[in-house]
């Protein structure tokens, strides 16, 4: 039976999830009509939306449905920076993609100035050069910064960041993506201006995500249209997608710690010369992010697939040429330590005989992938 350990990719949509979704497409009616098929479908829809909300620790209103979590951040990164006199943003190294591109879209095409903020060898951002870029510029449009690293799993000191920003009156946007569902967040005593979620991280469709926007957030919307959700983002909302993710934000996820740690201890007594990157203790429950010395990520990756076990190396790949991961690289890893990576994440349907598994099938494959060693087709970033 085939073992999936790639979590943080993407989650297998809970029972209660896709049951609600199912019931959700015998809806008939645009939330947006007034007639009573259109009012049943924006009743459920903002049933959905309180929820989500209350998971969240916000109002309703604040809740702004999207398409996913990179939607949600181009909403909140690019509609910021529209709105604001301010030409620079402050953002850690080591960020999703999401959040990297969109703020070189915005340095390229319309004069951003990316102050890029160093992070440590955990992957955690260093609040001193946050506080002198703070205390340097005056024209500081927002910081943005991950809640918890969707590759490592070091949890960023959110708090701290916000108290930092907020002495200058400058708003932060967090990418929440990773954090939703194994961290609790309270948007409301939070002090952020944005935070950014994806449904199918936690259970519930693809496709589907929600800005939190603050009501005294002021964004430049990327969609104009209808003027739905308080012209934020216009279009037609998906009232289906919308209750499965309200059916998955009110599951609890389950406590993972345990069976990470034993999948850290098992990996550590197979393979000696694993390297566990990311924070050691302030971590997600459901990560474990290895480097294998004299090993290539994508040889590991495929040698477990083969072997019925999914993982990830947490790294891109164009065109069959490896690229080392930024975000190991931003933590001060060579290219040869970062391109020697994996990251197993966990979930709802993880199992003691999932992790069984890729212990009696990880050894052999570092040992085939050993003996390859690594490419010398190498990309630099």
């Amino acid at each position: 039976m085939a073992v999936y350990l790639d979590h943080a990719a993407t989650t297998p949509m809970l029972p209660a999830a896709r049951a609600a979704f199912i019931d959700a497409l015998d809806l008939v009616g645009n939330p947006s009509s007034i007639h009573s098929q259109g009012q049943n479908a924006k009743r459920m829809l903002e049933e959905a939306r309180e929820t989500v909300a209350a998971s969240l620790g916000c109002d309703p209103i604040e809740v702004i449905f999207t398409s996913g979590g990179t939607e949600s951040i181009n909403l909140a990164l690019k509609g910021l920076f529209w709105s604001s006199a301010g030409r620079r943003v402050l953002v850690p190294r080591g960020e999703h993609h999401a959040t990297v591109d969109t703020v070189e879209w915005l340095e390229q095409h319309e004069g951003a100035i990316v102050e890029w903020i160093p992070v440590d060898s955990l992957g955690r951002i260093q609040l001193d050069a946050l506080a002198d870029a703070l205390a340097a510029f005056d024209d500081i449009a927002f910081v943005s910064v991950i809640w918890a690293n969707n590759e490592v799993g070091t949890i960023q000191p959110v708090a701290e960041v916000v108290a930092l920003a907020t002495e200058h009156g400058v708003p932060v946007h967090t990418d929440a993506v990773a954090a939703y569902g194994h961290l609790p967040i309270d948007f409301r005593a939070s002090g952020l201006a944005a935070l950014s979620v994806s449904a199918h991280k936690i259970g519930g469709p693809l496709g589907m995500g929600a800005l939190v926007l603050s009501r005294g957030a002021n964004v430049t919307p990327l969609i104009h249209g209808g003027g739905q959700q308080r012209r934020v983002r216009s279009g037609t909302q998906d009232a289906p997608a919308a209750v499965a993710f309200a059916a998955a934000a009110q599951h609890p996820f389950p406590d993972l710690t345990a069976l990470r740690d034993r999948l850290i201890a098992g990996v550590r007594a197979a393979v000696p010369s694993a390297v566990l990157r990311g924070d050691p203790v302030d971590r997600l429950a459901n990560n474990a992010h290895f480097t294998f010395p004299g090993c290539e990520g994508d040889s590991l990756l495929f040698l477990l697939d083969a072997a019925g076990v999914s993982v990830s190396t947490g790294s891109a790949c164009q065109a069959g040429v490896p690229e080392a991961s930024h975000v190991l690289i931003g933590m001060g890893l060579s290219e040869a330590e970062a391109r020697g990576a994996l990251r197993f994440t966990l979930g709802h349907s993880t199992s003691g005989s999932d992790i069984d598994a890729l212990l009696a099938a990880l050894p052999g494959a570092v040992e085939r992938a050993g003996r390859a060693g690594l490419s010398d087709r190498v990309v630099t970033l």
